[in-house]
């Protein structure tokens, strides 16, 4: 007999004006990061902005190559610099900007999965959910509690 599993996401819409300081600051610092994001074959622009648990922001955006498997997007490029240099300081949240080069308007994203992947990594490590903040093109943001609700059928064990 077949089963059925079925998962239920949910993610909070938050309009502009009613962002806290923090969710603005993170939001304000990856559509900075974006516009020097090396995208000559997409065109598309993505920032990235991580506040660490000691209330550190870094930011990061994505990287393009011209052998396209090479280049890294802009969340696992943030995170793979912060966890490298500072690798006991736990992550709390991640915001996400992205918009095509050229246009005024930002474009709504989600990390992909390679990113979705890395950041379930780091909330195993410490035992900790990363909220992620998406931009959308109606300048809303779009949150996600951790990586589960993005991800809910996760790599998460070797032997299992």
């Amino acid at each position: 007999m077949n089963r059925r599993i079925e998962v239920k996401i949910s993610l909070e819409v938050i309009p502009n004006e009613f962002w806290t300081d923090e969710e603005s600051m993170l939001i304000a610092r990856a559509k900075e990061i974006l516009e020097s994001a090396y995208a000559p074959y997409s065109g598309f622009l993505v920032g990235a902005a991580l506040l660490l648990e000691n209330g550190e922001v870094f930011a990061g955006n994505n990287q393009e190559n011209v052998s396209f498997p090479v280049g890294i997007c802009a969340e696992r490029a943030v995170l793979s610099y912060v966890m490298g240099n500072f690798p006991n300081l736990k992550p709390v949240k991640i915001a996400i900007a992205a918009k095509r080069m050229g246009e005024t308007g930002y474009a709504y994203v989600t990390p992909c999965g390679m990113c979705r992947q890395t950041i379930n990594e780091y909330e195993m490590k410490f035992g900790n959910p990363i909220e992620i903040l998406m931009l959308n093109g109606q300048g809303e943001i779009l949150k996600a509690e951790s990586i589960e609700q993005l991800l809910p059928f996760r790599f998460n064990n070797l032997n299992s």
